[in-house]
């Protein structure tokens, strides 16, 4: 997925009631950018990183710029919008390019199931049962080359897992899929720590049958895109 609008470098002064961020310009200019993130940007967020922010000109928008990358300066990206991983996996889904649903030949986002919830994607083919793919964009990074998912409590995330659970149950096929939109890591863990509720609703959506999956994405302050699997510690 290509940004379209290019974007620029800024620094970020601070991130504030969730989805705001004030940064300072190259120019010298301070503006404030929408954060598309209600997580916690545990590691993200300190003042004086090097963000990357994309302008926008919709007379409807009243702020000017959306934060989209916080820019390591070491050759490493973190995606920090969490309505890129959807976008960015509709693509690859349609273009059947992810290995492990490539037989799906069908992709339906935001389709109602369970109880009041919204399935990120629905996945069909003739001969396959249904395949239902919830997404969860990964930012945390505790260790180096370890991501971590949530980087906060997350009741709604352990609601996704239950209602996963049940459809495996039914003899769907249930895919919880992170897609890590980080470049410097290489393993995927559960922050077990940070929200014990929600690993347990984890081990148990495994032990019901619900898969897995691990990807990790190409970033540049041009596009983003998914990558190659992740090895899941637990």
């Amino acid at each position: 997925m290509r940004f379209p609008t290019p974007l620029v470098p800024a620094r970020l002064i601070r991130r504030y009631k969730r989805f705001l961020a004030d940064c300072t310009l190259e120019d010298g200019r301070e503006i404030t950018a929408h954060c598309a993130n209600p997580g916690s940007m545990m590691g993200l967020a300190e003042p004086g990183v090097k963000v990357w922010l994309e302008p926008n000109d919709d007379p409807k928008k009243k702020l000017k710029f959306g934060w989209r990358l916080v820019d390591h300066e070491n050759g490493h990206f973190t995606g920090v919008d969490t309505s890129v991983p959807n976008r960015a996996l509709r693509a690859a889904l349609e273009a059947r390019q992810i290995k492990a649903l490539a037989d799906y030949t069908k992709v339906r986002a935001e389709v109602k199931y369970g109880e009041a919830s919204r399935i990120d994607f629905l996945l069909s083919a003739d001969g396959l049962p249904d395949a239902y793919v919830e997404v969860k964009s990964v930012t945390l990074c505790r260790q180096s080359g370890l991501a971590e998912f949530p980087d906060s409590v997350t009741a709604r995330g352990a609601k996704h897992l239950g209602e996963l659970a049940k459809m495996a149950a039914q003899g769907y096929r249930a895919v919880l899929l992170y897609l890590v939109q980080r470049t410097d890591c290489d393993r995927f863990d559960v922050a077990r720590d940070i929200d014990p509720t929600y690993a347990a609703a984890y081990d148990a959506a495994r032990k019901a049958g619900v898969d897995v999956l691990c990807l990790g994405t190409q970033i540049s302050p041009q596009s983003i895109a998914p990558a190659g699997p992740l090895r899941p510690v637990t």
